[in-house]
């Protein structure tokens, strides 16, 4: 069965919101992190706004490696409307974004990625469709902004690995630990 990893750039306050007012240094420690987390992926799921900003941007970026991979995965978009702007390997997901999460899950592949979009995040977190939490969290406050983890029921999670960065950064990755059946 394939892993839903949502990864995210956060504040240390939780804000996930224009991570490019609160992340000023790339590094790469950071760069070999999402390296290593793309590479596993073979699709992603994006909202509609990450879609059509994401749409504007990477098709001709040079930044690598994740305009190579942004560029070449299936793209899977939650929204309602059909997708305005034509970018390579995007399809608009049809019907409730849950069920399509979890049918993907069971299908062969890679891991499944979330990037960028918290609407989405919040919603497979919400459903405990989600697997794993890869976050990379900067040395700073932003003070407002939406935040990836409010609203969310209770989650326990596991370490599965925490490093910092050369400036700063901090790279955790979590386990989302499913509730007993029992």
């Amino acid at each position: 069965m394939r892993k839903i990893v949502v990864y995210e750039l956060l504040s240390l306050d939780g804000v996930a919101e224009e991570p490019s007012s609160f992340f000023a240094d790339w590094d790469g420690a950071m760069e070999a992190n999402l390296a290593a987390v793309i590479a596993t992926q073979d699709a992603v799921v994006l909202g509609r706004r990450s879609y059509t900003e994401w749409a504007q941007y990477w098709p001709d970026s040079r930044i690598q490696p994740f305009a190579a991979f942004i560029n070449g995965v299936a793209k899977h978009v939650a929204t309602s409307t059909p997708l305005d702007l034509d970018w390579p390997h995007a399809t608009a997901i049809d019907g409730d974004l849950v069920a399509f999460v979890r049918e993907l899950k069971r299908q062969p592949g890679g891991d499944v990625g979330v990037h960028a979009s918290i609407s989405v995040a919040q919603a497979l977190l919400a459903a405990d469709v989600v697997d794993e939490l890869r976050l990379v969290i900067a040395p700073r406050i932003a003070g407002r902004g939406r935040r990836l983890l409010d609203g969310l029921p209770p989650i326990r999670l596991e370490p599965i690995r925490s490093e910092m960065s050369p400036t700063g950064y901090l790279l955790a990755d979590y386990r989302v630990v499913r509730q007993s059946t029992v």
